[in-house]
C-alpha cells in the first residue's frame, strides 16, 4: 500500500467533545470520524484495525467448533416480548414501527433470535451441542454516549451461543469458550485479566468478564498478586473477619454532633478513627398484586463500617431484599423521626428489618446516628445495647488489604476497560420462548445455553488507552492498521531512496508483511509525526546520506531513537522483529 494511494487525515488537536486518551487520539489519527452522538464512521485507518481484531477473532472462534452466522439488526419485537425484555429493557432498547405499524427494535444482543432460530431446527438431543457466533452490527440507545468507541450508540460486536442437553454439557461448552477467549485476548498483545464476575438472577459461577488493564478503566478489578483470583468488584466477596469481637469496654452516651451528618465528619470531630463509625442505609422493598400495584411496602435498615461503600449486587442476593429500591424520605421520617444524616438502630418509631454487614456484627463500642438531628451515639454494642443482629451478609465492596477468598494473600485493586465476557445462561431463554429437544427416553427437555461477547469495536479503544504516549498511539502488532510504514526522504530529488524503498516494500509484500510505503513527499518531521500519531509499531527511514554508506535506519514505535540497520540486510532484520 502507498500512503499517496490511501486515506490519512491527522488532525494536530483533538475536539473538544473528546474526553479520554482513545476518542482524543483516535479522532486525531483520523481513524474515526463523528457522525451523531455515540454514532462513528470508521475511517479507512480505524477500519483496518477492526478487521485485524475480527480476523483473530473469526479464527480462534472457528478452531474453538463455532459456526460463523449473521442475525439482523432489526428485529420483530414479537420475539423480545416472548421473553418480556420488549417491556423490561429500559429506553436502551431502541423501538421501532415499519410503514404497517408493526413493532421492531434495533438490536442491542440477539438472544431471542438465535433461540428462535434453534427451536425451528433442534428437535433431538443428537443433534446438540452446537455453538452459532456472528460479527454484527449493534445498537444501543445510551442516554450519555461518551469516550468515543468506548461507550458509542453504534457498535461491532461478537456474539456467540452454544446450546446443550444439560447442564454438564453446558459447562463443558463454557469452559471451551472461556479458553478460545484466552487465546483471542493473548493475540492481542494486551495486558488483560479474566475475572469471575456475577451472574445475576440466574446465579451459579460460570460468568467472567475479560478486562484490559487502564488505569481509564471505568470497572475495578479485584486479584490476589500472590495467587490466581481474580474477580469483578461485585463478585469479589469480604471474608468474615476472623477472631472474637471484643468486649464492650465504652457506656453508650449520645452525643452532640452539630451539623455533622456524614461517618468522615462525626469522625473527625470526635477525633476517632472512620472505622469505628457505622453508616445505616435505608432500603425498601414492595410486593405487588397481579395488576402490578404495590399492597405491601417493608422498610429496611442496612448497617456498614463508616469507611466501607455498599455492593449493590451482593444485596440484592439477600433473602428478601432482590428488587430493593433506595426509600423515599417520607418513608424514612415515618420510621426514624429524622431525616438522613443522623439516622441509626437505635430509637426506631416504627419497626424495620436489620441487615448487618460482616464486618458491623463483630465490632465493639461504634458510632451511629441517634436518630434525632445534630446527635449520634458513642459506644454502642451487640448484646448490651441492641440484639444480636439476626441477619449478617456480606453487604459491601471489598478494599486493598482484605483478605484474599483463596486464603492466599491479600487483595489488590485496579482499573480495567470490559471487552469480553463469556456466561452460561441455563434455561432462561428456552423455557420463555419453549425451545425443547427430545432427549433419549423421547421427553421434551428445555435447551442448556450460554452467550459469549466481545466488543470488536471498544477493544482498539481499549487498546489505546493502554498503549499510547505524548506522541500519539503505540499498536501491538497483532492489531496495528500497518506493521510496518517505509519513510523515503525526499524520494523525488534521489532516485536511488525511491528506488530502494519501493524494493524494499515490494520485499515485503511478497513475504506476506502489512506494509506501507509514505510516497506523499513530506518533510521528515510532518511525516514521522503523522506515523507516530497513527501508532504504526516499526518504522524503516530511508534517506540518501545512508543509503550510500549502505545503511538504513529502523526505530519501533517505543524505542527512543532509531538505529542503523544494514540496507542489505533490513529485510531479514524486520522478518526477525516481528517473527519475535
Amino acid at each position: 500500500m502507498k500512503a499517496s494511494q490511501f486515506f490519512i487525515s491527522t488532525l494536530k488537536e483533538a475536539p473538544a467533545d473528546a474526553e479520554v486518551v482513545s476518542h482524543q487520539l483516535m479522532m486525531r489519527a483520523g481513524m474515526i470520524k463523528k457522525l451523531g452522538a455515540g454514532i462513528y464512521n470508521y475511517m479507512p485507518m480505524g477500519l483496518r484495525v477492526i478487521r485485524k481484531v475480527e480476523a483473530i477473532v473469526r479464527e480462534e472462534m472457528n478452531r474453538a467448533g463455532a459456526v460463523e452466522m449473521t442475525m439482523p439488526v432489526i428485529q420483530p419485537a414479537e420475539l423480545w416480548q416472548e421473553t418480556g425484555r420488549f417491556e423490561k429493557m429500559g429506553p436502551e432498547l431502541l423501538r421501532i414501527k415499519d410503514r404497517h405499524g408493526r413493532d421492531f427494535v434495533v438490536q442491542p444482543t440477539s438472544e431471542e433470535v438465535i433461540t428462535d432460530v434453534m427451536r425451528q431446527d433442534i428437535k433431538s438431543y443428537k443433534q446438540l451441542p452446537k455453538n452459532l457466533y456472528q460479527i454484527q452490527t449493534k445498537f444501543r440507545d445510551e442516554r450519555r454516549p461518551r469516550f468515543g468507541l468506548m461507550r458509542g450508540r453504534e457498535f461491532i460486536m461478537k456474539d456467540a451461543y452454544s446450546f446443550d442437553r444439560d447442564q454438564t454439557a453446558a459447562k463443558a461448552s463454557y469452559q471451551v469458550m472461556a479458553t478460545a477467549y484466552r487465546r483471542i485476548f493473548d493475540r492481542f498483545g494486551l495486558r488483560y485479566r479474566a475475572v469471575a464476575a456475577d451472574s445475576g438472577a440466574i446465579g451459579g459461577d460460570l460468568s467472567e468478564e475479560f478486562q484490559v488493564i487502564a488505569a481509564t478503566g471505568e470497572d475495578a478489578i479485584v486479584y490476589c498478586p500472590d495467587s490466581d483470583y481474580a474477580a469483578n468488584m461485585e463478585k469479589a466477596e469480604a471474608l468474615t473477619p476472623q477472631g472474637l469481637r471484643k468486649a464492650a469496654s465504652r457506656a453508650m452516651t449520645k452525643t452532640a454532633t452539630p451539623g455533622k451528618a456524614t461517618c468522615g465528619d462525626v469522625a473527625e470531630l470526635l477525633s476517632i478513627p472512620l472505622d469505628t463509625t457505622v453508616k445505616s442505609l435505608v432500603l425498601a422493598t414492595e410486593d405487588l398484586d397481579d395488576a402490578g400495584k404495590v399492597i405491601k411496602t417493608q422498610v429496611w435498615l442496612l448497617l456498614l463500617r463508616g469507611d466501607h461503600d455498599m455492593n449493590e449486587v451482593k444485596v440484592g442476593k439477600v433473602d428478601g431484599l432482590a428488587g430493593f429500591r433506595f426509600a423515599t424520605l417520607p418513608e424514612i421520617e415515618d420510621h426514624f423521626g429524622c431525616k438522613p444524616g443522623y439516622l441509626g438502630p437505635l430509637n426506631l418509631k416504627k419497626p424495620i428489618r436489620l441487615v448487618v454487614d460482616r464486618e458491623v456484627a463483630v465490632m465493639a463500642d461504634w458510632v451511629c446516628g441517634a436518630n434525632e438531628p445534630d446527635f449520634h451515639i458513642t459506644g454502642v454494642n451487640w448484646g448490651r445495647d441492641l440484639p444480636e443482629p439476626e441477619v449478617i451478609a456480606d453487604l459491601r465492596n471489598v478494599i486493598a488489604g482484605d483478605p484474599s477468598p483463596d486464603g492466599k494473600g491479600v487483595l489488590a485493586i485496579e482499573r480495567g476497560i470490559e471487552v469480553g465476557h463469556v456466561f452460561y445462561l441455563g434455561t432462561k431463554y428456552s423455557q420463555a420462548m419453549n425451545a425443547t429437544f427430545l432427549d433419549e427416553n423421547g421427553k421434551p427437555q428445555f435447551l442448556q445455553m450460554g452467550c459469549y461477547g466481545i466488543g470488536i469495536t471498544r477493544l482498539p479503544a481499549a487498546a489505546i488507552e493502554q498503549n499510547h504516549d505524548d506522541k500519539g498511539i503505540i499498536w501491538p502488532d497483532a492489531i496495528a492498521p500497518f506493521t510496518v510504514v517505509l519513510c523515503p526522504i525526499s524520494p523525488d530529488r534521489f532516485p536511488d531512496v525511491k528506488a530502494a524503498a519501493q524494493k524494499l516494500h515490494d520485499d515485503l509484500v511478497a513475504a506476506g508483511v502489512d506494509v506501507i510505503l509514505d510516497d506523499r513527499g513530506e518533510r521528515p518531521g510532518a511525516m514521522f509525526a503523522d506515523w507516530e500519531l497513527i501508532g504504526v509499531p516499526h518504522r524503516v527511514t530511508i534517506g540518501d546520506r545512508g543509503l550510500k554508506e549502505g545503511q538504513v535506519e529502523y526505530q519501533h514505535r517505543r524505542d527512543a531513537a532509531a538505529s542503523n540497520v544494514a540496507s542489505a540486510e533490513i529485510l531479514s532484520f524486520l522478518k526477525g522483529k516481528l517473527a519475535a
